[in-house]
């Protein structure tokens, strides 16, 4: 089955081959290493799960994660691979190599001010900037997001409850994007159901006028960015950020009784509930949704 339009033209095909005795949960991250091999994060005592590009399956580790598994971003730093991990259940961000090596872990950031009490801090995404700070976005705690430096030192924080200008609900994820001269961070604000651009220390820049229900988190492939929007779709941003592609929009999905979880009434070609995305070497897109069972789609650039 084929969908879009354009020079955005997919093949959509199911993903990924588990053995025996392995299955996922909800599956909340995807990311692509430098093989090309597809790293699922999902809330299993297999959270996570490694194939190759053709579905194969290659390893699985990472059952501290099986609780909260959910933000995942692979990050390039001196010709290594890194994951960088965020976790609501554990309230912790970890940063491993590519076999589950722990580098750090990192829990509460030092601000009484925001988290009077402990429960409140619970990480739903962390992306990485070309100088190596790293920002942390707490989409199911309190809406902040916090800047750290390479070595995992707290540098500051923006954000707080609010619908004005740098204000955030949900700040379920985000994104440093370099398309153009000087690098900014894109934050899926969801709660809010738009995106928002800030500098790199925090201050609001613009919001992106291209239509956004409930956008989850970002991936940046070339010139163009991918948003899995909670709200069944995945949309592509040129430069400019405009649209150039709307792929598997299914508005009829989240008004289905017991959605997400609607595994009998899942449909070839229309996505549920798209939590994640990425995008190989290839220009394939890989993009996991949030149902219980786990769902992995396939988009092969044709």
């Amino acid at each position: 089955m084929k969908l879009g339009s354009g020079s955005h033209i997919y093949e959509w095909a199911e993903f990924g081959k588990l053995p025996a005795g392995k299955k996922l949960g909800y599956t909340h991250g995807v990311v692509t290493d430098a093989k090309d091999n597809v790293y699922v994060h999902n809330q299993s005592e297999d959270a996570v799960c490694v194939f190759d590009s053709a579905g194969n399956f290659i390893k699985s580790w990472g059952k501290q994660f099986k609780d909260g598994a959910h933000g995942m971003f692979l990050s390039k730093e001196g010709g290594k691979e890194y994951l960088y991990f965020a976790d609501y259940a554990a309230q912790k961000i970890t940063k491993t190599t590519l076999d589950g090596e722990v580098i750090f872990t990192i829990g509460q950031p030092p601000r009484a001010d925001i988290y009077d009490t402990p429960e409140k801090f619970k990480p739903t995404d962390v992306c990485v900037a070309p100088n190596g700070d790293f920002y942390v976005f707490d989409g199911y705690g309190q809406p902040w997001v916090h800047r750290y430096s390479a070595d995992a030192k707290y540098k500051d924080s923006f954000g707080g409850d609010g619908t004005e200008p740098g204000k955030l609900k949900c700040p379920h994820g985000g994104w440093v994007d370099t398309r153009k001269v000087e690098p900014e961070l894109y934050v899926a604000d969801r709660g809010n159901n738009r995106i928002q651009v800030f500098t790199l220390d925090g201050k609001h820049k613009r919001f992106i006028t291209a239509e956004m229900k409930q956008p989850c988190c970002f991936f940046q492939f070339k010139d163009e960015m991918c948003i899995p929007d909670l709200q069944a779709r995945v949309t592509i941003l040129d430069k400019n950020d405009n649209p150039v592609a709307v792929l598997g929009d299914d508005p009829e999905a989240p008004k289905t009784e017991g959605w997400p979880n609607i595994q009998d009434k899942l449909k070839p070609g229309k996505f549920s509930s798209p939590h994640a995305c990425c995008v190989d070497s290839k220009g394939d897109i890989y993009v996991v949704e949030w149902i219980s069972t786990g769902r992995v789609t396939k988009l092969k650039k044709q």
